[in-house]
């Protein structure tokens, strides 16, 4: 593994812990098969659209997904393909 350098450990960390929760992991998973409204997530994942939307703003925040506005319609959908390839490297670690 490459050295990380001292001052990105944090912004890295960080960048991990956004992937560390159940609800931001199903969030992501739907993503992956398209753009979705937070409405939709919201029950999709059975939360509020107001818990739906913190998590949303999170991973947005951290590069994961990107925001979408359609008329008065906002979509959600992945910022390339590294949340997709990074949890298929985890999933065969673990044998999932």
């Amino acid at each position: 593994m490459e050295k990380i350098n001292q001052e990105n450990i944090i912004p890295l960390a960080n960048y991990f812990k956004a992937l560390g929760d159940p609800t931001r992991l199903r969030i992501l998973q739907l993503l992956s098969e398209g753009r979705y409204k937070v409405g939709e997530l919201a029950q999709l994942c059975g939360y509020s659209s107001a818990n739906i939307s913190r998590h949303l703003s999170l991973l947005s925040q951290h590069g994961l997904i990107k925001r979408q506005a359609e008329g008065t319609s906002a979509y959600y959908y992945l910022d390339g393909e590294v949340v997709s390839v990074l949890c298929e490297l985890v999933r065969e670690k673990l044998a999932l």
